[in-house]
């Protein structure tokens, strides 16, 4: 993208949006006026530090001592590029920028999950090692009236004579040629904003494709593009009269939408720390691999944040059900790919694409840290189908409740992630709850009524 100066950048009526990410990764923020970039760039934006911590319907959590106790008080919103990013899908010219909260005082506000990823990130380079990351996100494209009607329908493609993709076309290449004006929008809004897109993949489910972002050795700006993408995939969808979503699981009886996350670990020299030449990899892989496993129940809550979140975690469905390791397995929750050793990397398949992108890679390198700050050991690598072992093991959390109480006597997640982080994501996750749980289902009806 070619340098551009705020004023002729910002010639004409254009307007801009201002956000934040908050805990649930909505985005939440305001529009404004392009007189207002100068200020905003300087000065930052104030907002409430409790729409951090709102519930995913965007009420306050009166549970989380954000709102009353602090006479609901204002945080400081701080761009954290150097300037606007295009939104080439919007109806009228407008941009956005990506905004992280810090206190009145200009200290970090940690309930911020730019922040909390942002503090791992930082402890790893106390040690001395920088993580490169790559993420996998799916999801489903849907019938431009699955959004009004608030239930999945599979699109029809125009250009592949008015097909509606209703079945399961894994690695189709003809299935994106009926989408190749969609998918080279994509392309070119990603480019615009900057985001390293790299394959697309036609997934399991009837029409779910998965986009792989390159490797990047800046964590947080990895999370960054996963946020911007998950909106640019919306967007340049209702542009063709579609409709998008990243829910876990949108179909009963078809796949769910997966988050998968690829890392490894640089040394002040650049070199691989988990590479020692071997397929197996090095001891600090194996150690990083024993911190994933450990705590993988502990940040379920984090991969799977939603009522919805749980129906992904099925045997045989292609989502792990306990914590396993294997080399070149994908039954297994971590994976370690066939590669070059000087590749060599983890694989995370557990979170799903609903989760928040900096709450996943903080929890996931957070993991990997305490692993290798505790030298811990894995146990033997799974080989063959882990879900014909899963009696063997203990389940992962795989009811919300269960997996919202685990969370919450986390010792690991309040030492690495934040106490503060910990009580706010526990009090939108119970009052979540309540809400649901609060409705009748129109299945207690057509079973009981």
């Amino acid at each position: 993208m070619r340098e551009l100066s705020m004023s002729d950048m910002y010639e004409g009526n254009n307007e801009f949006d201002l956000f934040i990410t908050d805990l649930n990764g909505n985005l939440r923020g305001k529009r404004i006026p392009a007189s207002g970039l100068k200020g905003v760039m300087t000065q930052g934006v104030k907002l409430p530090h409790s729409v951090i911590g709102f519930d995913h319907w965007g009420d306050d959590v009166l549970d989380n001592g954000m709102v009353f106790e602090t006479g609901d008080s204002d945080g400081i919103c701080l761009a954290v590029h150097p300037e606007p990013i295009p939104v080439p899908w919007a109806e009228t010219a407008r941009d956005q920028i990506l905004a992280m909260m810090y206190n009145a005082d200009g200290t970090p506000f940690y309930p911020d999950p730019r922040q909390v990823l942002t503090r791992i990130v930082n402890r790893f380079k106390e040690l001395g090692y920088t993580p490169v990351v790559a993420t996998e996100l799916e999801f489903y494209l849907l019938d431009g009236t699955s959004e009004a009607q608030r239930r999945p329908s599979p699109p029809i493609i125009v250009e592949g004579n008015g097909v509606r993709l209703n079945k399961t076309d894994c690695y189709s290449i003809e299935e994106m040629d009926g989408l190749e004006s969609f998918f080279a929008e994509v392309r070119q809004a990603c480019e615009a904003q900057g985001i390293p897109a790299d394959t697309i993949i036609s997934e399991l489910g009837p029409g779910q494709f998965e986009i792989n972002m390159k490797h990047t050795n800046d964590a947080v700006l990895a999370a960054d593009h996963a946020i911007m993408f998950k909106r640019l995939i919306k967007g340049v969808a209702r542009q063709h009269d579609f409709g998008a979503t990243f829910m876990a699981k949108p179909y009963a009886d078809k796949s769910g939408n997966g988050f998968h996350v690829h890392f490894s670990l640089l040394d002040e020299q650049g070199n691989n720390v988990f590479d020692n030449g071997t397929d197996e990899g090095s001891g600090l892989l194996q150690q990083a691999v024993a911190g994933l496993l450990n705590h993988m129940s502990d940040s379920m809550l984090v991969f799977a944040p939603h009522m919805n979140s749980y129906r992904r975690f099925q045997t045989g469905a292609h989502a792990p059900t306990f914590a396993s390791w294997g080399y070149e397995n994908r039954t297994v929750a971590v994976r370690i790919p066939e590669s070059e050793s000087i590749a060599r990397r983890i694989e995370h398949r557990v979170a799903g694409a609903d989760a928040n992108p900096y709450l996943v890679l903080a929890a996931v390198l957070g993991a990997a840290l305490h692993g290798i700050e505790a030298k811990m050991s894995p146990p033997q690598p799974i080989e063959g189908d882990a879900y014909a072992m899963s009696e063997r093991f203990e389940p992962l959390p795989n009811r919300w409740e269960l997996a919202t109480e685990t969370f919450n006597d986390s010792s690991f997640l309040r030492d690495y992630l934040g106490e503060e982080f910990v009580r706010v994501f526990g009090a939108a996750k119970e009052q979540e709850q309540q809400k649901i749980h609060s409705r009748i289902s129109n299945v207690e009806y057509e079973a009981y009524l």
